[in-house]
């Protein structure tokens, strides 16, 4: 239930026991009004008129006595029913337009919170330069406002300065990294370079392979730890069908039959992201697998939602280790004699949650029972 209905509910509420108190406290003091008259008393003063005087018993003057009094109190009687009647009635039609004036006055009230919300979503996009701004009295909301415009300028700059950071560290750790390669490279293709420092600097060349794969997924994985500020058409399968089309020859090597079942899914987003994303299931369901085992990708719209679905087979994974496979540099099978975790560093399903996760989409893990894993992305589909 909204505050706003809460609000009025709240007002009617109370108006209406205000309301009926007062309804009682009048009733009850006409009631005592009333009986007080002297017609409603009239018997008891004609007896008491006759045992002062010495009068002797007149049955005529008696009977019109009683009439009087009779008369007096079913008049009592349809007076307080009418005044009851008339209360209630008048309390209902006047709690419905407080009711009305209720939810008009907490709509007035509560409009400066639509104007926080509205900021909130936007926000929610990471457009952090967004300000409430809000003016009026110095209120309550008033200084909500102002609070929650100086989270958002902290914000700001904390964003701007991850941003700065991400585009440094890509330089800075880049760079070195080239060198050292193209020097082991150089130092590679020289004939008159050892057997064994070949084979050095072919053990040192996949190192730093390693360490720079390892540099892109934490880079993709800092960037991609955020909402989308642009988004564009992109067909799901078709990004799909180009990380597949990259994957054949790691599975051709490794003796993985792939099999893709690819139907038309449009989402919002980043082709490159998403991209990125089918890549690093498929490469991953591929790298732990077992031998001669098999993958398969589906894409579909569910609803109103575009769905991918990897499925492999390969070692035994258990329900409760599900979980802790999304946290960076975990590595399910790593252990496991038939997985291939060469060059694997373990932030595969790390990135694809931060990337589902920035296009407003979900990512489940599901543990097969004869091994390997069902791994399903929902994201938004694009109308």
């Amino acid at each position: 239930m909204k505050i706003r209905t809460r609000l009025t509910l709240l007002y009617a509420g109370a108006f209406f026991v205000a309301g009926a108190l007062l309804v009682a406290l009048m009733f009850f003091y006409l009631q005592i009004s009333l009986s007080h008259r002297p017609a409603n008393n009239a018997r008891a003063l004609f007896d008491q008129a006759v045992d002062q005087r010495g009068l002797g018993r007149m049955p005529v003057i008696e009977r019109v006595v009683d009439t009087i009094s009779e008369q007096a109190a079913r008049e009592r009687r349809e007076t307080l029913r009418a005044m009851l009647v008339f209360s209630l009635a008048s309390l209902g039609v006047v709690g419905l337009l407080a009711g009305l004036i209720g939810w008009l006055l907490a709509g007035r009230v509560l409009a400066p919170l639509h104007d926080v919300t509205a900021t909130a979503r936007r926000v929610a996009d990471l457009h952090l330069s967004e300000r409430i701004s809000m003016t009026g009295p110095d209120d309550e909301i008033k200084v909500l406002a102002d609070t929650f415009d100086d989270m958002l300028e902290r914000l700001d700059r904390a964003f701007d300065g991850q941003r700065h950071f991400v585009a440094n560290a890509s330089h800075e750790l880049r760079t070195p990294l080239a060198i050292n390669r193209t020097l082991i490279e150089v130092a590679l293709d020289d004939s008159a370079t050892p057997e064994s420092t070949r084979r050095l600097g072919a053990t040192l060349l996949a190192v730093n392979h390693r360490q720079e794969r390892l540099i892109d997924g934490l880079l993709v994985l800092a960037s991609s730890q955020r909402r989308l500020e642009t988004r564009t058409r992109v067909n799901l399968a078709e990004v799909t069908e180009r990380a597949i089309g990259a994957a054949r020859a790691a599975a051709d090597t490794a003796g993985v039959s792939l099999v893709a079942d690819l139907h038309p899914a449009v989402t919002l987003g980043d082709p490159t992201l998403l991209e990125r994303l089918a890549g690093n299931l498929i490469d991953n369901a591929i790298r732990y697998n077992s031998s001669e085992g098999w993958v398969r990708v589906v894409v579909a719209m569910r609803g109103a939602r575009a769905v991918l679905v990897v499925e492999n087979s390969g070692p035994v994974v258990a329900p409760g280790d599900v979980a802790g496979l999304l946290e960076p540099f975990r590595r399910h099978g790593a252990d496991g004699p038939d997985s291939r975790t060469g060059g694997g560093t373990g932030l595969g399903l790390s990135i694809v949650r931060s990337i589902a996760t920035a296009h407003g989409g979900a990512l489940r893990l599901t543990a097969r029972q004869g091994g390997g894993l069902v791994v399903e992305v929902e994201l938004p589909g694009a109308q």
